[in-house]
């Protein structure tokens, strides 16, 4: 299974583990593209809605294209009361907008999963002149606040990670954009924290992709390895989070 539909496999936990996203970044990104009533707009793979209340929340045209069947059905299901909202469960890669355009386009942890010349020319055609292109994602660092307890759980990974599928994306260049006709690039950061005892621990590492491939003679020794070392640790685990908002324009 591709990593890019293997959260479809998990959407209940996808939906309560997932990390949403800083306030402040929301509020930012709200100004900065003039979002609100009047406004057309399309998210890129919503999952199950981890970035989609603060901007469905102003009233926009909302829109939103997901790839899994299961997380389209749960964002069906928590937003399909909303007039505003609007969702199709297909591919970015291959959909056929119709022509439609949007004011903003944007994408959290989610446009890295489509090719760069894809991902960065077809949202600048469905941009509006003048439109935003927002890529969003978080950088989590649990080893600053928990040196020891750090040591300990790579100890884990060094026993039992090892997925059938070896993960090998990272190498999607956000800073790429404006060599497809994006201008005044831009990156912004807002900060956060989040604190998991073991168990909320064992189940969001569940939700990572290259986490989900590990197969079974490793996978159950690998998370009540990770919450063995959780509870020994004092049973918490603190993250310092970092959130990126990418942002970039469509010339007029």
């Amino acid at each position: 299974m591709e990593f890019r539909k293997i959260f479809d496999t998990i959407p209940e936990q996808f939906d309560k583990y997932r990390p949403r996203y800083s306030p402040e970044l929301f509020a930012s990104l709200i100004e900065y593209a003039e979002i609100g009533e009047g406004k057309t707009v399309l998210e890129l793979g919503p999952g199950t809605g981890q970035a989609t209340d603060p901007i469905l929340g102003t009233g926009c045209d909302y829109n939103a294209i997901e790839l899994g069947e299961h997380l389209y059905e749960k964002m069906k299901q928590k937003y399909g009361h909303y007039p505003n909202f609007h969702i199709v469960n297909d591919d970015f890669i291959t959909h056929d907008f119709g022509g439609r355009k949007f004011d903003m386009i944007y994408s959290a942890a989610t446009i890295q999963w489509i090719p760069e010349e894809i991902a960065f020319s077809k949202t600048f055609d469905l941009l509006k002149p003048g439109g935003t292109l927002a890529m969003i994602l978080m950088r989590g660092d649990y080893k600053t606040p928990n040196e020891a307890l750090y040591t300990e759980i790579q100890k884990v990974y060094s026993a039992y990670y090892k997925p059938e599928t070896p993960y090998t994306h990272g190498s999607f260049k956000y800073t790429n954009a404006p060599n497809y006709g994006y201008v005044d690039f831009e990156k912004r950061e807002f900060f956060g924290t989040r604190e998991f005892n073991a168990d909320e621990y064992v189940a969001y590492c569940g939700t990572h992709c290259d986490h989900l491939v590990i197969p079974e003679q490793y996978k159950t020794k690998f998370f009540e390895g990770l919450r063995a070392a959780v509870l020994a640790g004092g049973n918490k685990v603190v993250f310092n989070d970092t959130y990126v908002l990418y942002l970039a324009k469509k010339p007029f």
